[in-house]
């Protein structure tokens, strides 16, 4: 046990959003501490030159925290991506067509009916995503004959995006993005009927060359799944990670990857026994905006 005391939040001293996430750590609420220590590893992470690698599900890719992610690929704040083929599609469709507020409490029969998709509290009308994807996928790929990782797969696309694409500034940076579930979306179906030939070893060739040889690495992994299992699969092999900082919203209790917490990586050797982590639980789009904000704030 220690000393520190818990402090009262000054609301109407809250100069920035570092100055606010000091106050909440100070403050010593629950989640809210919790996001103070997520920043300080973060921090740490950047300014003692970990390879980092990000990882979340496209979900969050259909809101404005695609924005968010943008910034941090453009700021090179991560140096690889883990995601899944849904982040794709979205990142191109949104790049064409716009994605519209909706409600968690709509009507999904009527939705149906009318030819709108919907997720979450967001509603995608399906011309502004199946069928550009489809015509944007035939443009890019069409004429591909050579064999492509998932790396080379999202570079490409990345190449003919706009500045708001997160996979522009991936393509522009030389980031690499992993996608190991390509075929579970429909940048990867419309890849499958193109016949396009994929190669998933050529992807396990660099993580293994990063995992073997990089000194220090850590992880900022939103949410669960493949995303974050292919990294903590491979960091074993590094003897874990060095760092990592994990953002959830699933339980613990019904033995999910996604509600697991990073300590029981622990056992597995996926994290180091003495790494710095935190398992922050909540909302990652109100979560990670103000990370990164606070985290821009300090670094620049």
């Amino acid at each position: 046990m220690n000393n520190t005391i818990v402090e009262d939040i000054k609301i109407n001293e809250i100069r920035n959003i570092d100055d606010l996430i000091k106050q909440l750590y100070r403050g010593g609420g629950f989640t809210a501490k919790k996001l103070g220590v997520a920043l300080e590893i973060i921090e740490e992470m950047v300014k003692e030159d970990y390879f980092i690698f990000l990882t979340f599900p496209a979900c969050i890719v259909a809101t404005g925290t695609r924005g968010v992610i943008k910034e941090m690929v453009k700021e090179r704040i991560v140096d690889a991506i883990i995601t899944t083929c849904g982040s794709l599609d979205h990142d191109l469709a949104r790049s064409y067509k716009n994605y519209i507020h909706g409600s968690f409490d709509a009507d999904d029969i009527e939705l149906h009916k009318r030819g709108v998709y919907r997720l979450g509290n967001i509603f995608i009308p399906q011309d502004n995503y199946g069928k550009i994807i489809e015509e944007k996928v035939k443009d890019i790929f069409g004429n591909v004959k050579d064999k492509m990782s998932t790396r080379e797969i999202a570079w490409k696309l990345g190449e003919n995006l706009g500045e708001d694409a997160f996979l522009y500034w991936a393509w522009k940076n030389k980031i690499p993005v992993y996608v190991p579930s390509i075929t579970d979306g429909a940048v990867g179906w419309q890849l499958w009927l193109h016949k396009i030939k994929i190669d998933l070893f050529k992807d396990e060739d660099e993580l293994a060359e990063i995992f073997f040889k990089k000194e220090k690495i850590g992880g900022i992994i939103i949410g669960g799944g493949i995303s974050k299992h292919h990294l903590i699969w491979w960091a074993q092999f590094h003897d874990g990670l060095d760092k990592a900082v994990y953002i959830t919203s699933a339980v613990e209790w019904d033995g999910s990857l996604s509600g697991a917490r990073l300590r029981e990586a622990i056992s597995w050797g996926k994290l180091k026994e003495r790494a710095k982590h935190v398992t922050v639980e909540g909302d990652a789009t109100i979560l990670l905006p103000l990370l990164i904000a606070g985290l821009f704030e300090r670094i620049r």
